[in-house]
């Protein structure tokens, strides 16, 4: 079976799919993974085939425009911004998938690539398979992603309200690209105004989740779906880490990580100094991750280690808490670890993710990105590493994250649909 995913986005959007991509490889499955052409050399470092779509996420996120989108959190206007990028994009991106999945037997697709999965997956008539790492499917048990977690106080149906609302954010953000990728590469018709989320493509397979059911129980309302566990991207085989920060971690006791991943921000100096007053406070040692935010890596303290990049698999469990922007690959990452987690959310999901890290008392309350301080970071330091109780509850959980084994649920879930596909 040649099963080709398409996973687009940052980073922490595509590991999980470079896990789930190997995990069937293993299994005996031919994987293509479809992504940005900025991966390359990760998605081969990890054996899989890759097939590249034009454009690199990380110039667009590294932008002067989308750095002071970020630093304001405004999540309508950063959507309106990506918008017009994905309109620019989507023809090259209809091009360069109609290649990567023509000879197919399925298609898996998470948010980021769900559009232009289904455009596909109805050109070339393929099935498709809905693989998502944050809620995405409506539900009266929460709010969606999108939206505070205290609103679930209106009730069920605001709950699953707020889901079809960030359906249609996210579809309308993208209608006109799909609309120029179906008619001038793709040769179909329109989608509808509202979107193709009742086509029948998306009704006929299971929708898999790649989170905890011990951080997310799988909601009573969800039907024909599977909770998984997480799908977690290890490091390479030959990955080895630097002698420097092997003597650094071995000099003292475990620091603290700070990393903002792939958030960038228009003063990234600034940001470093507010970090560093805040570890001043605390007297703690921290490992600084640069990113793509470029947090400042010269005339650091001795007791700050920075480095560039860094598997989070190896580093997360030498560390005493981890401190950073709420993705869902890093939160997940962290609370794998077992050790207690402070968000620091820009937009989107994750200020759903510092919510629910709250709520399951393994973290702080989360602290939106433009309300930080140093004294507030210095607060939030110093009860993480004091409080006995959360630091059981985060090793506890841990525990439990890591006893799933999620990939092979997945696995499960594409058996049975294998038994049923009709090979082209």
């Amino acid at each position: 079976m040649r099963i080709a995913i398409i996973a687009m986005g940052s980073l922490g959007d595509v590991q999980p799919y470079i896990a789930l991509g190997k995990g069937l490889k293993e299994a005996g499955y031919w994987v293509r993974l479809v992504t940005h052409e900025n991966f390359a050399e990760l998605v081969n470092s990890h054996g899989l085939e890759f097939c590249p779509v034009r454009g690199d996420i990380q110039s667009i996120a590294e932008s002067k425009e989308m750095r002071e989108l970020l630093e304001k959190g405004n999540f309508l206007a950063i959507t309106s911004y990506t918008a017009k990028q994905a309109q620019q994009a989507a023809i090259d991106w209809a091009n360069d998938g109609i290649v990567a999945c023509e000879g197919m037997d399925l298609l898996i697709v998470g948010v980021g690539g769900l559009y232009l999965g289904l455009a596909l997956a109805e050109k070339l008539h393929l099935p498709l398979l809905q693989a998502y790492v944050f809620p995405f499917t409506p539900t009266k048990a929460f709010p969606s992603v999108l939206f505070p977690q205290s609103l679930s106080q209106f009730g069920g149906w605001f709950n699953y309200l707020s889901h079809h609302l960030t359906r249609q954010i996210m579809w309308q953000g993208f209608r006109t690209g799909d609309r120029l990728m179906r008619q001038q590469v793709l040769g179909l018709k329109a989608a509808s105004f509202w979107g193709a989320y009742k086509s029948e493509i998306l009704q006929q397979y299971p929708i898999i989740y790649g989170f905890s059911p011990s951080v997310i129980p799988k909601p009573s309302d969800w039907r024909n779906t599977h909770v998984t566990g997480y799908w977690f991207l290890d490091s390479a085989p030959d990955w080895q880490p630097p002698s420097a920060l092997m003597e650094f971690l071995e000099s003292g006791s475990p620091p603290i990580y700070i990393g903002f991943g792939s958030m960038s921000s228009k003063n990234p100096q600034e940001t470093t100094a507010l970090v560093l007053e805040a570890l001043e406070q605390t007297q703690q040692r921290a490992i600084l991750l640069s990113g793509w935010g470029g947090l400042g890596t010269k005339n650091l303290p001795n007791t700050v280690f920075p480095i560039d990049s860094i598997p989070h698999s190896w580093l997360f469990p030498r560390v005493a808490a981890v401190v950073h922007h709420g993705g869902a690959g890093t939160t997940s990452a962290g609370l794998r670890a077992g050790i207690p987690t402070i968000i620091i959310p820009y937009f989107g999901d994750q200020g759903f993710w510092g919510e629910r890290v709250t709520q399951l008392g393994v973290g702080v309350k989360p602290i939106p990105r433009k309300q930080l301080t140093a004294r507030k970071l210095a607060e939030a330091i110093q009860q993480v590493l004091t409080d006995a109780d959360m630091c059981q509850r985060a090793a506890n959980l841990g525990a439990r994250i890591q006893a799933e084994e999620g990939i092979i649920g997945v696995v499960a879930v594409i058996e049975e649909i294998r038994k049923n596909v009709t090979y082209g």
